[in-house]
């Protein structure tokens, strides 16, 4: 009663580390997860904009503890408002280039495997006959958890340093783009089947550590990618690190946020769906 089973949330903590400003915490309809970059932009317009920490012009810098590791946001200022906010992120690297995985009523299907925050598989959507449209919303589910179930099932997946980071968490779609000035389309499955409406932050930084290695963009060059909906998100990678094993690079992603309101959630003791509940 509270949400929908797409709805996203972020739980502000104190700092963690000596360089952070806050913490925070990413909630979604499976429960926690690793690092989340919409809601870094989201978090970073929302402290600002309602003084949650000092704003100045034209850009303040916030710090961020995520379970990822810290993460660097800036926020373009323009007459006390933000404008638009972008985030140097963790180490992001790949895992494997053109692996092939056999999908229960697909057959063969050709995945990259890569960390951004999280890890994801990236499919081409053609490959499987989907499209990164809202008219696809439905298969792309289904068909997004039926390959993560699949790699689950056949591969461990290991962060170099985090065991707690060590799992897939959803698939990546990948398609052409259908705006006008955009480099490609995706749409990130993950969860228990929760679509991303926006391009996917931590998804965006696999991608760019995926192009980077494949040596399809250079550092600093943007890459303009769009969400189901259409939204755009731009991503570059502003360094490369040794990061355990991984040549891993520092991306870089900027988007916008608004805020759309101010809720205050009640949970009533004698209510039989206090914790809620999910039809899908």
């Amino acid at each position: 009663p509270r949400g929908h089973p797409d709805m996203y949330g972020c739980l502000i903590t104190s700092a963690v580390s000596s360089e952070a400003d806050l913490g925070v915490l990413f909630l979604h309809n499976e429960g926690y997860s690793t690092m989340c970059g919409h809601g870094i932009i989201a978090l970073t317009k929302v402290a600002l904009e309602t003084g949650l920490l000092p704003i100045s012009s034209p850009e303040t810098i916030i710090k961020i503890d995520t379970p990822a590791g810290l993460v660097t946001a800036y926020g373009r200022i323009i007459d006390g408002q933000v404008q638009s906010v972008y985030f140097r992120n963790v180490p992001s690297f790949v895992v494997a280039l053109d692996e092939t995985i056999d999908v229960p009523g697909l057959g063969s299907v050709r995945y990259d495997l890569a960390f951004g925050g999280a890890f994801y598989a990236y499919v081409q959507a053609e490959s499987v006959g989907l499209s990164c449209t809202p008219e696809s919303y439905r298969a792309l589910i289904e068909t997004g958890m039926a390959i993560k179930k699949a790699i689950m099932a056949h591969r461990t997946i290991d962060h170099p340093f985090e065991t707690d980071l060590s799992f897939l968490y959803g698939t990546i779609f990948i398609g052409p783009p259908l705006g006008k000035g955009a480099d490609s389309r995706n749409v990130c499955v993950f969860a228990e089947g929760e679509v991303d409406r926006s391009p996917t932050g931590t998804g965006v930084s696999g991608r760019m550590a995926i192009h980077y290695v494949r040596q399809e963009i250079k550092l600093n060059q943007p890459m303009i990618i769009e969400s189901i909906i259409g939204s755009r998100f731009t991503g570059r990678v502003v360094a490369t690190t040794q990061f355990g094993p991984y040549l891993a690079v520092i991306p870089e992603v900027e988007g916008t946020a608004h805020i759309t309101g101010r809720n205050e959630f009640v949970i009533d003791p004698t209510d039989p769906l206090q914790k809620g509940f999910m039809l899908r």
